[in-house]
């Protein structure tokens, strides 16, 4: 039988989105927002979530809980959930849907383990459910996938990889590889053209001879600092998954740098909702450039 009642924790960008798609399902979504941001609180009760005070009373009330978090914050987050589970008794089925290694799901999934919480290893690949016409997809991996068929609908795709605790992150590392370090190279190397004062020279190019390229950039570049403070971790934890199995993760964490980077800059500060939607690429790369360490300057 699908889980009735759905914790998320936490109801940020893409949670709030989740835990909406499954409310239209008929799910019962819940939350707690102790210690959450006025946002959060904001887009938790936008999206229909249930609050409830604790996390002791949100564990005994599901029956699945998804942890969708910044990737830095997941293991610390996990421990809470299981010595909160271990201490109360409750233990609904948990899933890691956040963006780490195999090696950090392996650790969240003997925590779990030790106290007999079943534990699903899981990873989001697309935007918010809801937010386009094709379904957000969840791969899922481990003993407890049956569970995450209560996410199942015209919103969420559900993916089995098997049994194997570690496939699903490994997909993810592997997907945001590519996808977020693709952008971040964009982001350095256009950076270093402004620096250099070839930037009008170099987006006319672009513009000429990697026309599709250069959309992508002119879309992406500029949002980059609005998901950046979270994305630091997560260059760290695909850099920690390539490491392991022989790879260089020297790519991904330099783009960890450039994250760092732009979490400097004052676009970082503006939201999904607040975002200036009439920034250009040029207008985004000078207010970058002027964050560049002082000893890379031209």
């Amino acid at each position: 039988m699908p889980a009735e009642a759905i914790a998320i924790v936490s109801p940020g960008d893409m949670g709030h989105h989740v835990g909406r798609a499954l409310k239209t399902e008929g799910r019962r979504i819940l939350t707690c927002l102790e210690g959450r941001s006025a946002r959060t609180r904001g887009l938790a009760e936008a999206a229909g979530f249930e609050s409830v005070p604790t996390l002791a009373e949100l564990l005994a009330q599901a029956d699945l809980v998804l942890s969708i978090l910044p990737p830095s914050n997941a293991l610390d987050s996990a421990r809470t959930i299981a010595r909160t589970m271990a201490e109360s008794g409750a233990k609904p089925a948990f899933a890691d849907c956040n963006a780490i290694s195999p090696r950090t799901t392996h650790e969240i999934g003997a925590l779990m383990a030790g106290i007999g919480a079943p534990y699903i290893d899981a990873g989001i690949i697309g935007p918010g459910p809801g937010t386009r016409e094709q379904p957000t997809r969840f791969y899922v991996s481990g003993p407890g996938v049956a569970a995450m068929d209560a996410l199942r609908g015209p919103h969420i795709e559900v993916i089995e990889m098997g049994p194997e605790i570690g496939r699903a992150s490994a997909i993810k590392m592997c997907y945001a590889a590519v996808t977020k370090g693709t952008w971040t190279l964009h982001a350095a190397a256009l950076m270093a053209a402004e620096a250099l004062g070839v930037s009008p020279d170099l987006h006319a190019e672009f513009q000429y001879s990697q026309a599709k390229a250069y959309a992508e950039m002119a879309r992406m570049v500029p949002r980059l600092p609005l998901d950046a403070g979270r994305w630091i971790g997560e260059m760290h934890e695909i850099g920690d998954t390539l490491d392991g199995v022989g790879v260089t993760p020297r790519f991904h964490r330099g783009a960890a740098e450039v994250f760092e980077l732009l979490v400097r800059t004052p676009v970082a500060r503006e939201t999904r909702e607040t975002v200036d939607p009439t920034r250009t690429l040029e207008q985004a790369l000078s207010i970058y450039a002027q964050h560049l360490p002082p000893n890379n300057k031209a």
